[in-house]
C-alpha cells in the first residue's frame, strides 16, 4: 500500500468540527497544523431529528475553509469521520453529498463503538506507557464515549446518547441554570451510566482520563479556581456545582479557565460527567491533550504500516464465525483473477472484495437457507472495528448479492449501485459459482470484458464441457443480470 509523508484527519462532531495534519516519521506523528471551528451540529436537531437549514449552512461553510486546507493532498492521505450527530440525522443521506462536495473529500460515519476505538488510540498515544488499566472518558456533544484498555488496545467500548449539546438543551433551555434541573440532568446522566456500571466500575481500572472539549474545560475551571492541584476531582466537581446554581444563568458564570465558545454547554456538561463520577466510583481524573482526530490518523497510519485494523477484524470474524478457510480462500481467489483479467486495479476495491470473499459464508452459523440474506445482516449490524458504517454497508451488499435474483435487492432493482460495487458483485458471484464444488476449480485462464451494461467472461476451450452443472448455473446467472439491465455472455 502506497504510503504518505503528510497525513491529514477531519472529525464531525457534534459540537466542534476539528481539522489536524501532521508530518509522517516512521512509526510517528508529528502535528503540523490544527483547526477547530464550533458548529454545534447537535444543536441544529430538532424533536424530528432532521438537521436544520442554518446549521446545514454553518457546517458546509466550515467544511469549505477546511477543504481549502485540504487541498493539494493525496485523497488516500485524508480521512474525515462523521459522529453521533450525523449517525442519527434523519436527513443525513441528503446533507452528506453537500458537505463531502464541500470538503473536497468522501465523510464516513462511525458507529458509536468505533467511535470509542479511535478516541481511545488517539489517548493512549499521547500517555506515558503504564500496566494500569485506564478508564477513557470523553464527553461530546451528542454522545459520550467510555473506553477501559490497557497499553494501545481498548478491551471495552461503548456509546452512550448523551452529550454537552443535547443535555443543554434539554435541561438548561434559554441557559437557565437552577437547582431541580442541575439535579435531573445529573440524574439523567446516572441512569444512562447505570446501564455499563458492572464493566465500567472502580475495580476494573486503575487510571481514569478524560478527553475532548468538556474535560478540558472543567479542568481548567477547577485548576484555575484552586480547587484541585491537578485534573478533575469529586471535590472540585462539588464546588463548581454550587457556582452553576449561584449562577443562575450561563451568561453570569465568570469562572477563570471557562472560555467564551464553551459557556453554552458547559452545564450539560458537568452534569454528565458528574454522574460518571458518581456512578463509577472516579474520585480523580487527568486530562489528555488527544482525543479522536488523533485516532484516526494513528488509525489511517496504521493502515500503510500493515497493521490495518479492519483486517484483524476479518481475520477476528473468520475465527469467530468458524468460517471454511479454504473454501474462502479459494473463492478469493478466483475473485482476484477475474478483477485482475478485467483490468480493474484499484487497491480499494480489490481489498474489499478480498473482504466480502473471505467473509461471504459468516451467515452459515445461522443457516444455510438463505445463508447471503444472514451474511448481510451480520457484515451491517455487527461491532466490526476499524470499519465505518459506509465500510460495513458495503461489505453488506457484495455479501446479500453473492447469489439469488438481483432483481430482489432494491439496490439493484432502483440502480443505485455505483458502477465499482456493480462489478465486485459481478466478480464474487462468479466465484461463488465457479468454486460451488468446495475444490480448486483449476481455472489456468479467463478473460473478463466489462462495460456498463455488458459483461462477458472467456474460459479455457473445453473447460465449461466437463463441467455441466457449472454451465446450468452460469445460464441462470446470466438471466439474472439480464433482469437488472446488464447483458452477460459466457463461453
Amino acid at each position: 500500500m502506497k504510503t504518505y509523508d503528510t497525513l491529514a484527519a477531519v472529525d464531525l462532531g457534534s459540537n466542534s468540527f476539528r481539522l489536524e495534519v501532521a508530518r509522517v516519521a516512521g512509526d510517528q506523528l508529528y502535528p503540523l497544523d490544527s483547526l477547530k471551528e464550533t458548529v454545534r451540529l447537535a444543536g441544529g436537531l430538532g424533536e424530528d431529528k432532521l438537521l436544520d437549514e442554518a446549521t446545514q449552512a454553518r457546517a458546509l461553510a466550515c467544511l469549505q475553509r477546511f477543504g481549502e486546507r485540504l487541498r493539494g493532498l493525496s485523497p488516500g492521505a485524508v480521512r474525515c469521520v462523521g459522529t453521533s450527530s450525523l449517525r442519527v440525522a434523519r436527513n443525513a443521506e441528503r446533507f452528506l453529498p453537500r458537505a463531502e462536495a464541500a470538503l473536497g473529500h468522501p465523510i464516513e460515519i462511525v458507529a458509536g463503538r468505533e467511535e470509542a476505538r479511535l478516541i481511545y488510540l488517539g489517548v493512549a498515544h499521547s500517555l506515558p506507557a503504564s500496566p494500569d488499566r485506564r478508564l477513557v472518558v470523553d464527553i461530546g456533544g451528542g454522545s459520550t464515549e467510555v473506553i477501559i484498555g490497557h497499553g494501545l488496545k481498548p478491551h471495552e467500548r461503548e456509546s452512550l446518547h448523551m452529550g454537552c449539546v443535547n443535555f443543554s438543551q434539554r435541561f438548561f433551555a434559554g441557559g437557565v441554570i437552577d437547582k431541580a434541573a442541575l439535579k435531573a440532568a445529573e440524574m439523567s446522566a446516572r441512569v444512562e451510566v447505570e446501564r455499563i456500571a458492572r464493566e465500567f466500575s472502580r475495580g476494573n481500572w486503575q487510571q481514569a482520563v478524560g478527553s475532548s472539549g468538556t474535560a478540558r474545560a472543567l479542568r481548567e475551571i477547577i485548576e484555575q479556581s484552586g480547587w484541585a492541584a491537578c485534573g478533575i476531582t469529586a471535590d472540585g466537581l462539588a464546588r463548581l456545582r454550587c457556582q452553576l446554581i449561584k449562577a443562575g444563568h450561563v451568561d453570569a458564570l465568570d469562572l477563570p479557565g471557562l472560555s467564551r465558545d464553551r459557556r453554552p454547554v458547559i452545564a450539560g456538561g458537568f452534569a454528565i460527567m458528574a454522574g460518571l463520577f458518581a456512578e463509577l466510583g472516579i474520585e480523580r481524573m487527568d486530562v489528555a491533550e488527544t482525543a479522536m482526530r488523533e485516532g484516526i490518523l494513528y488509525d489511517l497510519l496504521g493502515r500503510f504500516h500493515k497493521q490495518d485494523m479492519r483486517e484483524v477484524t476479518v481475520d477476528e470474524f473468520m475465527r469467530r464465525y468458524h468460517i471454511d478457510t479454504r473454501q474462502a480462500e479459494r473463492v478469493k481467489q478466483v475473485a482476484l483473477k477475474l478483477l485482475a483479467a478485467s483490468g480493474g486495479s484499484d487497491e480499494n476495491d480489490a481489498r474489499f472484495l478480498d473482504w466480502a470473499a473471505r467473509l461471504h459464508e459468516i451467515g452459515l452459523m445461522v443457516s444455510h437457507g438463505g445463508y447471503h440474506r444472514h451474511s448481510g445482516y451480520i457484515l451491517e449490524n455487527a461491532d466490526m472495528p476499524g470499519f465505518s458504517r459506509t465500510e460495513q454497508a458495503r461489505l453488506a451488499l457484495l455479501a446479500r448479492a453473492q447469489r439469488g435474483a438481483l432483481a430482489k435487492l432494491p439496490e439493484f432493482s432502483t440502480g443505485v449501485v455505483p458502477e465499482n460495487d456493480r462489478l465486485l458483485v459481478w466478480l464474487l458471484r462468479q466465484a461463488v459459482i465457479l468454486c460451488r464444488s468446495r475444490a480448486e476449480p483449476h481455472l489456468t485462464d479467463a478473460t473478463v470484458e466489462a462495460g456498463s451494461k455488458r459483461i462477458r467472461l472467456g474460459l479455457p476451450a473445453g473447460w465449461l464441457e466437463r463441467r455441466p452443472l457449472t454451465q446450468r448455473a452460469l445460464e441462470e446467472e446470466a438471466a439474472h443480470w439480464h433482469a437488472v439491465g446488464t447483458k452477460y455472455a459466457f463461453g
